[in-house]
C-alpha cells in the first residue's frame, strides 16, 4: 500500500536535488561538509529542506559538485522572508485546500490587520526601526492573500476567548481587528468558532495548532511556541492533532453564537469596557 505524502515544498525539492547531485558525484555528507566547511548535520538539514544554505555555502557546494553556480542561483529564488521554522509552512499554506487553525492567545497571522501585527512586533522587539516595522507588517499581512479567492482554501478558525479579551495595540486597533474577523466570517470566507472561558480545560489548551489538508497529498500539522515551530507530517501525530482539534471544536460555541460574542467583544473594546 502506497503511503500518501504531503506536497514537497520548493526547499525540499532543492534539498532532494542536492542529495542526488552529491550521490552522483560519489560524495558522502561528511565529505561534502568538509569541502563546504560546515557540519555533516547541516548538509543533512539542507538535503531535507529544513535549512537553506547561506550564499557562501551554496557557492562552495557548486564548487564541490561542479554544478557551475546551479545551487547558488536556485537558492536566490528560495530565500524566505519568514523565520526558518515557518518558511515551509508559508509555502504549504499556498497549496492547502483546507486550513483548520486554533489560536490560544493571539489572532492567527493570516487574519491580522496591519495595526494589530505592528503592535505585536513592537511588543517583542525592544529595539526596532520604522523600516523594520514596516517590513515585518508587509510580510505578515501578505499571507492574507490566500483569503482573496472565493473558495480555496476553506478556512476554519477556532479561537480561545482569551484572543478576544487581550487588548493588543489599544482599544481601537483591537475593535478593528475583531470586526475584520467577523466580516470574513459573515462573507463566508472562514468558519468561525470560539471556545469560551466557561468551557474550562479543553483539548488544545497547551498550544497553537494549524492543520492543513491538500488535494492529492497527506495532511500536516503545525505547532508553534516562542521562537520555535514544528511542522509535523508523521501520520500518527497528525491524526492525534486532528482528534484534539475535533474535541476542542465540539466544546466551542456555534458559528452564530461565536459571531455574536466576537461582535460584542469588538464593541466593548471600542467603548473601553474591557
Amino acid at each position: 500500500m502506497e503511503i500518501e505524502r504531503r506536497p514537497r515544498t520548493p526547499r525540499e525539492k532543492y534539498g532532494e536535488e542536492l542529495r542526488l547531485r552529491r550521490m552522483a558525484a560519489g560524495l558522502t555528507q561528511e565529505t561534502l561538509s568538509e569541502r563546504v566547511v560546515c557540519s555533516p548535520t547541516l548538509i543533512s538539514h539542507f538535503e531535507a529542506g529544513r535549512r537553506l544554505p547561506k550564499p557562501d555555502d551554496a557557492a562552495r557546494i557548486d564548487q564541490a559538485l561542479g554544478t557551475d553556480g546551479f545551487f547558488a542561483r536556485w537558492r536566490e529564488d528560495l530565500e524566505s522572508k519568514y523565520n526558518h521554522y515557518f518558511a515551509a509552512v508559508a509555502e504549504l499554506e499556498q497549496q492547502a485546500t483546507l486550513i483548520q487553525q486554533f489560536a490560544l492567545t493571539l489572532v492567527p497571522g493570516v487574519l491580522q490587520t496591519e495595526d494589530y501585527a505592528g503592535a505585536l512586533f513592537r511588543a517583542y522587539r525592544p529595539n526596532y526601526t520604522a523600516e523594520e516595522l514596516d517590513e515585518f507588517v508587509v510580510i505578515r499581512t501578505k499571507r492574507r492573500r490566500i483569503l482573496d479567492g472565493p473558495s480555496r482554501p476553506v478556512v476554519w478558525t477556532l479561537l480561545d476567548e482569551a484572543v478576544l479579551r487581550r487588548c493588543v495595540g489599544g482599544p481601537h486597533v483591537m475593535a478593528e481587528q475583531l470586526r475584520r474577523i467577523t466580516d470574513l466570517a459573515e462573507a463566508g470566507r472562514l468558519r468561525l468558532h470560539v471556545l469560551p472561558f466557561a468551557v474550562g480545560a479543553h483539548a488544545l489548551q497547551q498550544s497553537l495548532l494549524t492543520l492543513m489538508s491538500f488535494e492529492d497529498s497527506a495532511p500536516v500539522a503545525y505547532v508553534e511556541g516562542f521562537l520555535t515551530g514544528n511542522l509535523v507530517d508523521d501520520p500518527a501525530l497528525v491524526s492525534a492533532s486532528q482528534t484534539a482539534y475535533a474535541l476542542a471544536l465540539s466544546d466551542a460555541l456555534s458559528q452564530q453564537e461565536s459571531l455574536a460574542l466576537v461582535r460584542a467583544a469588538a464593541e466593548e473594546h471600542a467603548h473601553g469596557r474591557q
